[in-house]
């Protein structure tokens, strides 16, 4: 298989792929980096072109120099893209210092001799560093799934790749001219490395992003537009989960049902904008007031849940009291509200046993005692407190006394 016809096929890749990742970013808006990763592919289409032109010229210099910072520059785009999609900030800094020590090196790498073991390094070299960028982004990223870390081990090994090509040259030997470059056996290699990893670095990124963009409607699925909570959805899948963690695990938990006090008569007093204001704001007043690993969601209308883990009746209960005190104390003049508001608060803690509608009845019934004994305050479900003790020489029912 000759290089010509390997150039090809990468042309052909790198215009499938340009195409792949323009659609993605014309129907994902939230795909940042896919409009930069398809403009490193068109660039990679232009450097295959160039490679046609090779052979034709009777100086090289020129051509040669546009396939060589052409791939860098369609390197450089797809490492911007990649660190846009994973929400880190391009490396533009050690981008510009790969580019400056290029165009430095360029003067001299186009006149020293082709066969030259340091050219072949040094024209390797810019490629070798973009590479491995690209695997220093995604792991600044934190992300450690599967295909991210796939992304890095695939990065790390294209970077191996352009590492050791000066040494494949010398081994089975390279083209005397850059214009005999198309019709040697190192060419049809290098180009074969290229378009293997070509394909697998396009169709990991893709993967990525499909599964991001899965994440993504998964989440809106499971969010209240109003507050920003997860909904009831949300938190069933996620409290669930939680739960059942807690029980195999031993783990404290305790859940916190709230319910805005006479909410009705804020909207028809105030309106339904004002409503809604009071809505939001309560959510950010329970999202401040609870432990930052807390499941928080807005279940409908006025009520809301709340799970936390780690935390024991007592300190479920601590919680909610500081939601209760910081949201009845806040003022709501901006919302054009110049009455009290307040919210009510019922606190279970999970027991041996509970499925998520144990715990929410429960929590329910408490809140429902913090309704009927006057609102704005905190009540917990009883039956879980520890007895009291009886205090010596006080009669049991059986007419005893405790000793």
């Amino acid at each position: 298989m000759t290089a010509a016809f390997i150039l090809v096929i990468n042309m052909v890749i790198a215009g499938i792929f340009a195409i792949a990742f323009g659609v993605v970013a014309a129907t994902q808006r939230r795909a940042r980096g896919a409009a930069w990763i398809a403009s490193g592919y068109a660039m990679g289409i232009l450097d295959v072109a160039l490679e046609f032109l090779l052979p034709l010229q009777s100086d090289p210099t020129l051509v040669g120099i546009g396939i060589f910072l052409t791939y860098l520059l369609a390197l450089t785009l797809c490492v911007i893209g990649i660190a846009r999609h994973y929400g880190v900030p391009p490396p533009f800094r050690t981008l510009a210092a790969i580019w400056l020590l290029t165009l430095l090196a360029v003067p001299f790498l186009f006149t020293m001799p082709g066969p030259s073991m340091l050219r072949r390094v040094l024209y390797q070299l810019p490629y070798v560093a973009a590479q491995l960028l690209v695997g220093v982004v995604v792991l600044q990223s934190r992300r450690r799934q599967a295909l991210d870390l796939l992304l890095v081990g695939l990065t790390v090994l294209s970077a191996l790749l352009y590492a050791i090509k000066p040494f494949i040259a010398a081994t089975i030997g390279a083209a005397n001219t850059p214009q005999s470059y198309m019709a040697s056996t190192y060419a049809a290699i290098s180009q074969s490395m290229g378009a293997v990893t070509l394909v697998a670095l396009a169709l990991v990124l893709l993967l990525v992003m499909m599964r991001d963009a899965t994440a993504e409607m998964l989440v809106r699925s499971e969010t209240d537009s109003l507050s920003g909570l997860l909904n009831r959805r949300g938190f069933d899948r996620h409290a669930e989960r939680r739960i059942a963690r807690a029980l195999r695990t031993g783990t404290p938990a305790v859940m916190i049902a709230a319910d805005l006090d006479h909410f009705k008569a804020i909207n028809d007093s105030f309106g339904h904008a004002a409503g809604d204001g009071v809505i939001a704001h309560f959510a950010d007043v329970l999202r401040e007031s609870v432990s930052e690993s807390a499941v928080v969601s807005r279940l409908g209308g006025e009520e809301f849940a709340v799970l936390i883990t780690g935390a024991d009746l007592s300190e479920g209960r601590r919680q909610a009291e500081a939601a209760r005190t910081s949201f009845s104390a806040a003022s709501l003049a901006d919302l054009g509200i110049d009455a009290t508001v307040s919210a009510s608060f019922g606190v279970a803690q999970v027991m041996p046993g509970d499925t998520l509608f144990d715990l929410s009845r429960r929590a329910d019934t408490a809140l429902y005692r913090a309704k009927a004994g006057g609102r704005n305050q905190v009540c917990v479900a009883l039956h879980e407190l520890p007895p009291t003790p009886t205090p010596l020489g006080v009669r049991t029912a059986s007419g005893q006394s405790r000793a």
